[in-house]
Formats: C-alpha cells, sequence, structure tokens
C-alpha cells in the first residue's frame, strides 16, 4: 500500500505560512536541499487544497508537472488545469482508495484544514517537518483547531548549520 506522507516547512510555533499565505520566511533555509529531492523521486502523486494550490499559481511554472496533482475544493469543481485534477466530496474516500491503488508514495503538500482532514481520517502515515526557527505568531497552522489527538514516533531528527531541524516521524 502507498503512504500518504505529510512533508512540508513550519515555524517554531507550529505555522506552514503566514496569515495572508506569506512563505518569505521560508528563504532563511539558504536554499540547501535537505533531503528534498530524495523525498520528492520518492512520490508520483501530489494532494493539496485550493488555497494551497492559488500559492502555487504565484511562481512562473507550476512546480510538480511531471507528478499526479489533485486539488481539493468544497465548491464545484472547475474544469481541470494543466497538471491538475479538481476533486470534490469525500476526500477522504478518494484519498484511501488512492493508497489502494499502484503507484509510489503521495506527497501531502497541505494546507492545514486538508492536513486535519487526512490526520482525522487516519490517512497520514508519516510527516516529514522542516522546523525553522522563527515565531511567526499568527499564520495557517499545520493543522486547523479541532485536530484530534494524533500519536506518532519520532524516527529521525537531523539539525542543519542553517539552523533549520527536520524531523521524521511515522504513525504509532
Amino acid at each position: 500500500m502507498r503512504k500518504l506522507k505529510l512533508y512540508s516547512a513550519m515555524s517554531l510555533d507550529g505555522y506552514i505560512a503566514g496569515p495572508n499565505g506569506e512563505l518569505d520566511w521560508l528563504e532563511a533555509g539558504g536554499g540547501l536541499d535537505y533531503g528534498y529531492d530524495d523525498f520528492y523521486a520518492s512520490i508520483d502523486t501530489t494532494l493539496m487544497g485550493k488555497a494551497t494550490y492559488q500559492v502555487t499559481l504565484t511562481v512562473d511554472t507550476f512546480p510538480y508537472p511531471e507528478k499526479t496533482n489533485y486539488v481539493f475544493t468544497r465548491s464545484a469543481p472547475p474544469p481541470d488545469a494543466p497538471h491538475v485534477r479538481f476533486i470534490s466530496g469525500d476526500i477522504a474516500a478518494f484519498v484511501r482508495a488512492l493508497k489502494e491503488a499502484p503507484g509510489k508514495d503521495i506527497w501531502l503538500v497541505g494546507g492545514g484544514r486538508i492536513n486535519t482532514i487526512m490526520l482525522d481520517a487516519g490517512l497520514i502515515d508519516e510527516l516529514i517537518l522542516t522546523v525553522f526557527p522563527i515565531v511567526l505568531g499568527r499564520g495557517i497552522p499545520l493543522f486547523a483547531p479541532g485536530a484530534p489527538r494524533s500519536g506518532f514516533r519520532t524516527v529521525g531528527c537531523e539539525t542543519y548549520e542553517t539552523g533549520l531541524i527536520q524531523w521524521h516521524l511515522v504513525k504509532e
């Protein structure tokens, strides 16, 4: 069975973006790889919410063109876009079916609401969190308020000269 992996950067206070989706604080990463290339090679599918997808549209080219990409929306799905298929309805059931299908692992890109839905459904198998040594004070949390209590086990933790820490956890 394929694994659903939440791979994300976050601040010390648990935010994945500023209150308006700002990601400028990620520049403190110094341009290092932090294992991204190996992780990216291990997946063939991405999942994200519509707000996260909107952020991808602010860069010159879509960042995951060679992957199968699903964007979840609570409204009627718009027509599919280049490299993206929009999904509405029971997204937990959709992801359960994806995990049963053949292929590589699946990247849960986020955001916080989608992360919480997947956590609540017990679908997240691994978390790889790159923690930046910054307090944002407010913003978009890794998990939305009301996320269920869930246990994970640390299987790795690496520190970098840039001050970042990468934490690897698996579902208990």
